[in-house]
């Protein structure tokens, strides 16, 4: 019986989970060349390595194709209606923060929170004739934070690449968006929202809840996460 793995298949986050795995007495690693995507488990046996991209992994989470997962809480969140019925927490990794932050340009002076920025949508409709327009790649999370708050003029637009330049390109008047050091929204003069984040994310450990497990699948997930002091 075989219990699968899911863990970035690249950069800092797939390191930092093999340097986190390591610590604690598995190791991690590729298979063979750096293109290959198949992996090795040391240290417990029965557990198989699946090198995905983070965003495909709570997908796969969700279709019981693996059972555990390191990803970002925000693509958990984001990509998965009723994320806690699919999956479970089983530590976070303390790597990978992030907030998930909605940004406004520096010259919008009245704006400085969530009431600010309902009142600049409803006036924004009002004088050009068409919704505010936020970009964003979180469409779920936004809209549910948003609708929390009673902010209603306004349209998400989609942005899968460099959201923060959208609004110096005149496709968004806000952005909304992952940041660890705000840097690149102060190159691009934008500013937070005093509010505080919709969300702070960090790489975290999940297990599937829906992944078929029989009695030997649980003997090997009993000793991996004995092995890694989560028992």
């Amino acid at each position: 019986m075989t219990v699968k793995l899911g863990v970035p298949s690249k950069g800092r986050l797939m390191e930092k989970t093999f340097d986190w795995f390591g610590q604690r007495g598995v190791t991690l690693g590729r298979a063979g060349s750096e293109r290959e995507y198949a992996g090795r488990v040391d240290g417990v046996e029965g557990v198989e390595l699946v090198l995905l991209s983070a965003g495909e992994i709570p997908r796969e989470m969700a279709a019981g194709r693996i059972h555990l997962g390191v990803t970002g809480t925000d693509l958990v969140r984001e990509k998965l209606a009723n994320w806690d019925m699919q999956v479970a927490v089983l530590a976070e990794l303390g790597f990978g923060q992030a907030d998930l932050i909605i940004a406004v340009p520096d010259f919008w002076v009245d704006v400085e929170t969530l009431d600010d920025l309902d009142a600049a949508a409803a006036a924004f409709r009002r004088h050009h004739g068409f919704r505010m327009r936020i970009a964003t790649k979180y469409h779920r999370l936004v809209r549910d934070a948003l609708r929390d708050f009673g902010v209603a003029d306004y349209q998400l637009v989609d942005s899968q690449g460099a959201t923060e330049g959208t609004v110096k390109n005149e496709t968004a008047e806000a952005v909304a968006d992952i940041t660890s050091t705000g840097e690149t929204l102060r190159a691009n003069h934008l500013r937070p929202l005093a509010d505080g984040p919709i969300l702070k994310s960090q790489a975290t450990l999940f297990r599937a809840r829906n992944a078929p497990m029989e009695n030997g699948e649980r003997e090997v997930l009993a000793a991996l996460l004995d092995r890694l002091g989560l028992d």
